[in-house]
């Protein structure tokens, strides 16, 4: 008979967020599978769990995905875990998961901290509808590219970002998105826990006057305001305006076709007339 692979989320900050059946299932299983054995060593240890770890991360997936279906296959049981949260999101484990359904392996998941959900229900913007986008690229060009790409989303965004970028991409947000509602969520259920909410500007002055930013980072980014009145400014300067946000020719005129509710080639027609 073949083992079960379990997908087991851990606290994002609070130990005391892992659920019973998180603890009982890494009592249990035999193996367990970690984005770093070092920091899952620190849960194990806390809760006085002993049981063997192997690494698996972005650098070793394909080797060690092959190493654990085998043991699957076998018989033998493995839990999933990152260092923090849910496994597969904005984590290595998608490999993983798809070859043990592909070897006939049972995947059961085990919910309960996510980082995402987490500064969703805190935040206070819509939760009606929201978007899990990841991480932001990290250089400003790509990033700008991608924020203008989510620019008509009328759903809430929700991004992960690194404490070092966080003063730039709130700078590319101010530049794309406008004055589009934001939250930073920082150090989540942590002791330093911190929602901070207005435009990306607003928030990026609080950040920029601190002497540093530290700590892991949601980005949150609420529905578009209204749109006031019709934009009459000419076709060819409002694509020179998109191209000075670091878009392409043909990208700055997709974003002013969108915005005007034009089709792509009549505002390159207007540009070449």
């Amino acid at each position: 008979m073949v083992g079960t692979l379990f997908i087991v989320a851990t606290p994002i900050g609070n130990l005391e967020d892992i659920t019973l059946r998180a603890l009982r299932v890494l009592r249990e299983v035999d193996t367990i599978a970690c984005e770093d054995t070092r920091q899952t060593g620190k849960l194990l240890a806390h809760f006085g769990i002993q049981k063997p770890t192997v690494s698996y991360h972005e650098h070793n997936e394909a080797a060690r995905t092959d190493e654990l279906v085998k043991k699957l296959a076998a018989g033998a049981s493995v839990a999933l875990v990152s260092d923090a949260g849910t496994p597969l999101v904005s984590d290595p484990g998608y490999r993983l998961v798809q070859a043990a359904i592909a070897a006939g392996v049972t995947v059961t998941p085990i919910p309960g901290p996510s980082a995402a959900l987490t500064a969703l229900s805190g935040a206070g913007l819509p939760t009606d509808s929201f978007r899990f986008c990841g991480f932001l690229p990290a250089k400003s060009s790509q990033r700008r590219k991608l924020l203008e790409e989510f620019r008509a989303e009328t759903c809430t965004l929700i991004f992960y970002e690194t404490p070092h970028r966080i003063l730039d991409a709130l700078e590319d947000v101010e530049a794309v998105m406008g004055t589009r509602p934001a939250v930073v969520a920082r150090e989540l259920t942590k002791l330093h826990e911190e929602f901070l909410r207005g435009t990306a500007k607003e928030i990026r002055a609080e950040l920029a006057a601190r002497p540093s930013v530290k700590g892991e980072i949601t980005l949150l980014l609420g529905k578009p305001a209204e749109s006031a009145a019709t934009d009459d400014t000419p076709i060819e300067e409002a694509v020179r305006k998109a191209e000075s946000l670091g878009l392409s020719r043909m990208d700055a005129i997709k974003h002013v076709a969108k915005e005007r509710g034009l089709a792509k080639r009549d505002v390159y027609r207007k540009l070449t007339e």
